[in-house]
Order: C-alpha cells, then structure tokens, then sequence
C-alpha cells in the first residue's frame, strides 16, 4: 500500500545527529531500506521535516521503518495511506459506477 511517512524531528535532537554526523546516516538508511518513490524535506511547525512516499508491503513493517527514526533523532511519525493520481480516478470510477447501480445517485446504504 502507498504510504506517506511524515517524520517531525526534534530540534535538539536533530541539531546533535547533523553535528555528530548521524542524521545523514540514518536518512541515507531509511532512504536504502524503502526505497521510496518521493521524498522531501522541509520545515513543518518549525521543525525538520521528511515526507517519504513509499510502498508499505506489510504492515508488520512498521515498528522496523520508525524504530531508528524515533531513537536517532526523537522523531513523530505519522503514516498515513495515500493515492496517486491514477488510484483516485480508479476510485472515482468506482464510487460513480455504484452510484448508477443504485440509479438515485446514493451509495446504496
């Protein structure tokens, strides 16, 4: 499943991991380990943060994918499933053609 990991990273934290040179590291690890189809990074709330688009394959994955994020720089991490552009026209078709079945323009429920 498509997934966007947002990852708020504590400023103090976050400050020591670039000055001891682990934060490349870890974002470098992360990066290997997902291999993500998109990331950024940027200020959200006034902190470092990362937007990682990735395919979560199994839910178990989780503990594994945020575990060093949480211990390297005291991190929150919010996964959340996310579509494509192609995923929403899908969905779309799929709700619409529910919605002639129905023929009032309900779901049905």
């Amino acid at each position: 499943m498509r997934m966007m990991m947002k990852v708020k990273m504590d400023t103090e934290a976050g400050s020591r991991a670039i000055e001891d040179g682990s934060l490349p590291k870890l974002l470098e690890a992360t990066m290997e380990r997902l291999q993500p189809e998109a990331a950024y990074f940027g200020p959200e709330g006034g902190v470092r943060t990362a937007f990682i688009i990735f395919d979560l394959k199994d839910p178990s994955d989780l503990p594994s994918i945020s575990e060093p994020l949480f211990r390297g720089a005291k991190a929150k991490v919010e996964m959340l499933p996310v579509m494509d552009r192609a995923d929403l026209q899908k969905g779309l078709r799929q709700i619409a053609g529910g919605a002639q079945q129905t023929g009032d323009g309900s779901s049905g429920r």
